[in-house]
């Protein structure tokens, strides 16, 4: 089997897994690179979002005539 049989049989396998495997090898480069990581001493977390609905207030009983 030679190379030219090996590339027009598995031309996709062949280009797929080797974007594949770059693609994931600079997103490890990115997560390492220490100027893009946080300082955790710095870090301050937002809040989260706080939602309270209130009841309705009481309304006093309606009198008849």
């Amino acid at each position: 089997m030679g190379l030219r049989r090996l590339w027009s049989d598995y031309k996709v396998l062949i280009v797929m897994g080797t974007s594949l495997g770059l693609i994931h090898w600079g997103w490890y480069n990115l997560k390492g690179n220490p100027m893009l990581q946080m300082n955790k001493k710095e870090y301050i977390p937002e809040p989260g979002i706080v939602a309270y609905v209130s009841p309705p207030a009481a309304s006093p009983p309606a009198k008849s005539n």
